[in-house]
């Protein structure tokens, strides 16, 4: 029977699997020997541990690291330049100014590229995953795609003011998305003045941000709120409140009615019980399980007491996630291996977990692609649906192929160099758990890599197929072992 108890899980209770479980879920997973510093400590210090992650030393990467000035507005000069060739019709400046438009344009997709790779960099060698896990996670929810922005670095600019706010107080995040420029752009609200509200920013900020779909709001609430939103823009890199666009009238926005602007609307709806329960059940399903149906009724009690403690405090996320990372409920074995791996998940879990070289991340970035989820380029602004639609026989296909190509170097040409990566670590890990008896390697190879306990009938199919290999399993027999065991279904599961 399923505990939903949010009450600390039991000491007796924590152990190496429940470590494991933690830092692939409040992370990416880790390398075995993390796992068990984890599994070493109490539970509340290795939760703490992961979320105070402030006290890691960091590399930052500074602003500059990336051209702010591909997408530059034009200068007084330029605009002139552009005003005269169309005016005088000339044809061939016209091609030339486009010929240079064109440029702009393929440097500003290589960048974005070189984004991706970046992040995804980051994502594997970071000392703080749960600051990059929870990144991710707020590039879902305030979902924005490079192909409405047409700016890398502005998408650059709020992927760095997600990863600072990660774990911080979601109406702060509510009121730094309202200035964010690649929002704004993304969501047409740099066009937005009065007379000539655009409806875009302020519907998603109820029906996808704060409130849920039809949680309480009205058609009416969207227009008064859009009203409220006019004149919020920005100037190359920076918000902008242009008083001359904004609707200074008066506004009725829930029933209460003032000359409210963007961030009257924003704290009017963040002033209600929804909020809480709505991010908190998103919350859920991206650490606990995502399986059609959940939250139900009683995942909603865990939901509820975590929403209750969100409004407590003021909207503070880490008391939320300490709450819920600590508790009995999330250790619970119905939520173990209960989810999908996304494709970031797949990649960086395996890097990090397996000890694997990076390989080559223009690779690695395409294949996140194939998969279905390319960074900054989520499919709508509702973000990825995920869960079960992660996996179809296409990108099964891509997943398997990444997966021998992380571990011994094949790519599509093949070229496959098995003795490129000592999995030293992998062996050590099996002499820990097998104290020498290398009878055991199979079911420990299985225990040590799958987030779920095998069945008997796979563990049979494993040591048969350890067994073919002919010899213990260690060098280049341990990396075939190794592709072996993540093409098994479970290992897609976390």
């Amino acid at each position: 029977m399923t505990d939903f108890s949010l009450e600390p899980i039991r000491t007796s209770d924590w152990n190496a699997a429940a470590a494991r479980h933690l830092l692939r879920r409040a992370g990416f997973g880790g390398p075995p020997e993390q796992v068990q510093a984890l599994a070493a400590m109490k539970p509340a210090s290795a939760v703490e541990l992961l979320l105070d992650y402030e006290r890691t030393p960091t590399v930052e990467i500074p602003d500059s690291t990336f051209d702010k000035d591909i997408r530059r507005p034009p200068t007084a000069e330029e605009r002139e330049v552009s005003q005269r060739a169309r005016r005088m019709k000339d044809e061939a400046l016209q091609q030339q100014l486009q010929q240079m438009r064109n440029e702009r344009d393929r440097e500003d997709r290589e960048q974005l590229r070189e984004i991706q790779q970046w992040w995804l960099q980051r994502m594997i060698e970071t000392g703080r995953p749960m600051q990059e896990r929870m990144t991710l996670f707020w590039h879902g929810h305030f979902a924005t795609g490079y192909r409405g922005v047409e700016n890398s670095y502005h998408m650059f600019l709020q992927n760095q003011m997600l990863r600072q706010h990660a774990t911080g107080n979601f109406a702060d995040l509510v009121m730094r998305i309202l200035r964010d420029p690649a929002m704004l752009k993304y969501l047409d609200n740099d066009e937005s003045r009065k007379g000539r509200p655009n409806e875009n920013l302020a519907r998603e900020l109820m029906e996808l941000f704060v409130l849920g779909e039809g949680n309480g709001y009205t058609e009416d609430d969207i227009k008064e709120g859009a009203r409220a939103l006019t004149g919020y823009t920005f100037d190359d890199d920076t918000f902008a409140f242009e008083t001359n666009r904004h609707d200074d009238g008066p506004k009725t926005i829930f029933g209460s009615t003032g000359n409210w602007n963007g961030d009257d609307f924003a704290r009017i709806i963040l002033s209600r019980k929804e909020p809480s329960l709505y991010i908190c059940a998103k919350l859920y399903r991206a650490l606990v399980n995502d399986a059609p149906g959940i939250p139900g009724r009683n995942e909603m009690r865990v939901v509820d007491a975590l929403a209750k403690k969100m409004r407590e405090g003021q909207y503070d996320l880490k008391p939320v996630l300490r709450t819920l990372l600590l508790s009995r409920h999330f250790y619970d074995p119905a939520n173990r291996a209960s989810m999908i791996k996304s494709p970031v998940q797949l990649v960086v879990g395996a890097t990090r977990e397996l000890g694997v070289p990076v390989r080559n991340m223009s690779t690695v970035n395409a294949a996140t692609d194939l998969m279905g989820q390319s960074l900054f380029m989520p499919p709508s602004v509702k973000g990825w649906d995920g869960g079960q639609l992660w996996i179809n026989t296409s990108t099964l296909f891509v997943r398997q192929n990444l997966l021998v190509y992380l571990i011994t170097g094949a790519g599509p040409e093949g070229g496959a160099d098995l003795g490129s990566w000592d999995p030293a670590p992998i062996r050590a890990a099996l002499d820990s758990a097998t104290a020498g008896d290398a009878s055991r390697d199979a079911d420990a190879l299985l225990d040590l890599v799958l987030a779920c306990d095998a069945t008997p009938e796979r563990r049979k199919q494993f040591r048969s197929a350890m067994e073919a290999l002919g010899g213990p399993l260690e060098g280049r027999r341990l990396v075939r072992a190794l592709c072996l065991v993540t093409a098994l279904p479970e290992y897609q599961l976390c």
